[in-house]
């Protein structure tokens, strides 16, 4: 199972969110693939020594990121995170240049302003 999971209980984030950051990572990085079954709610709290609701909460999370989906009674997979990742960002950016064409930016403003900020985040 290429699943690795590993809950600090006495760590700094709670237990839910060091599942997410760790599945979201894995399957980011590759190391879960597009598709892959996670275990369910109650077999992952199991397995962890967690209450289910920690785990039902750390999917959630997942979910609402697009990190993974839930097909009803086939279960929780690992969504294609690339596709989700590209989505959210085009809904991101076309939020903002409605928002900076509100508040009167030319397009050259509006460019220059994202590129001050991407330089700011990525060096």
């Amino acid at each position: 199972m290429p699943l690795h999971l590993i809950v600090d209980p006495d760590g700094p984030d709670a237990p839910y969110e060091q599942l997410r950051a760790q599945i979201a990572e894995q399957a980011r990085g590759g190391e879960l693939p597009t598709g892959y079954k996670l275990p369910t709610v109650r077999g992952l709290a199991g397995e962890l020594g967690l209450a289910a609701n920690t785990v039902a909460k750390a999917y959630r999370a997942l979910e609402g990121d697009g990190v993974i989906e839930t097909r009803g009674r086939n279960g929780t997979f690992v969504a294609a995170a690339g596709d989700a990742a590209v989505r959210e960002a085009s809904e991101a950016a076309q939020s903002y240049a409605r928002r900076a064409r509100r508040l009167g930016l030319d397009r050259d403003a509006a460019l220059a302003t994202v590129n001050d900020a991407l330089r700011a985040v990525y060096g």
